[in-house]
């Protein structure tokens, strides 16, 4: 078996993930399924959601349909959302085949497209957080 060099553009763990998406303005994290899904939502709605006694962990990620047939044809780590409507939600297994920026972009997308979907109070709200 070959052991592949640690590089930190493919450093993107669940740790790290989460910090990142607790970053995101408005952004709120709880368990609405149980111990085992991290769910992050902006306004309420669902965002990502994070696999937590997983191995390899894996994020479920909101996606424009057409992107998301294209990442699942060109990537192993990357299906029809588990567990999610399959042509709107991806999911990426942990296992550095993306690029950590890869995974932010993905995940800034995710939060984009949910929160334009938002009510025009709740964009009124969400722009005036800090």
């Amino acid at each position: 078996m070959r052991v592949r060099p640690v590089d930190e553009f493919y450093l993107m763990d669940k740790e790290n993930i989460e910090e990142y998406l607790s970053r995101l303005k408005g952004s709120e994290s709880s368990y609405p399924f149980g111990p085992e899904a991290l769910v992050y939502k902006v306004m309420g709605k669902m965002y990502a959601l994070i696999s937590q006694k997983e191995e390899p962990s894996r994020i479920t990620l909101k996606i424009n349909p057409a992107d998301g047939e294209v990442l699942v044809s060109q990537y192993d780590s990357v299906t029809p959302g588990y567990y999610m409507n399959k042509r709107h939600w991806i999911t990426i297994s942990l296992i550095e085949e993306l690029p950590m920026d890869m995974i932010k972009d993905l995940s800034d997308k995710s939060y984009q497209l949910v929160a334009s979907k938002l009510t025009k109070k709740d964009k009124e709200t969400l722009k005036g957080m800090v």
